[in-house]
């Protein structure tokens, strides 16, 4: 299984924080799913450090899909959702899964932690092992 891509991502809480204190609504609306907030908003107290953990790591998979912002991806083409053991899974769709599929990517392994103040995001794309043997 060769990597395809990987990706880092560091966000301070008390910025996505601002965002939602100025914006409300319009930024979740268009970075998060409404799991995604629901999981946020079950947090309590630690709401905006899961907001943050998200954020960071869709900007991760952005990284490792090698395009940033272009081609018309939507912060809500990416959903971190938690597996019933509470491990962050990536389901992908859209223009985002259209580049995932371009490149071959079959798997994602994601990963995000968060204090306080901030909350870290990565994400391997990982290649069709079938690919390995056609290049």
């Amino acid at each position: 299984m060769p990597i395809v891509g990987h990706g880092v991502d560091i966000v301070e809480v008390e910025r996505i924080s601002e965002m939602v204190q100025n914006h409300g609504r319009r930024f979740l609306d268009r970075c998060f799913t409404h799991r995604e907030v629901d999981y946020a908003d079950a947090g309590g107290p630690r709401r905006m450090e899961h907001l943050a953990g998200r954020f960071a790591v869709k900007e991760a998979i952005l990284k490792a899909l090698g395009t940033g912002w272009r081609n018309g991806i939507a912060w809500t083409d990416m959903e971190i959702v938690p597996e019933a053991s509470g491990r962050p899974m990536l389901r992908i769709s859209g223009v985002a899964q259209e580049i995932a599929e371009a490149r071959s990517i079959q798997q994602w392994h994601i990963s995000l932690s968060h204090t306080r103040d901030y909350a870290i995001g990565s994400a391997i794309a990982v290649d069709d092992p079938v690919n390995l043997v056609l290049r």
